[in-house]
């Protein structure tokens, strides 16, 4: 019998490995509001049913990583 408990936050790392994404852009979502955060001390949690909603969607659109690639792309055109 295997007695596995069902995560319900994943670290960051976790969810960046389920989503196939950097932790980075873990990072950047979370900091966009597309994933949410809970805090364990130190620990940045994501909520299972975060990364699952988010795996559901399309998402068409690049992940932002800082205000420099805007100001890249206005200066250079998106690539």
């Amino acid at each position: 019998m295997d007695n596995q408990i069902e995560k319900l936050l994943y670290s960051r790392e976790d969810a960046a490995a389920a989503l196939s994404i950097s932790v980075r852009s873990v990072d950047y979502l979370i900091a966009e509001g597309k994933l949410t955060k809970r805090r364990v001390g130190r620990k940045t949690l994501i909520p299972v049913g975060d990364v699952k909603r988010f795996a559901r969607a399309d998402h068409p659109e690049r992940i932002r990583t800082s205000g420099k690639v805007r100001h890249e792309e206005r200066l250079y055109g998106t690539q």
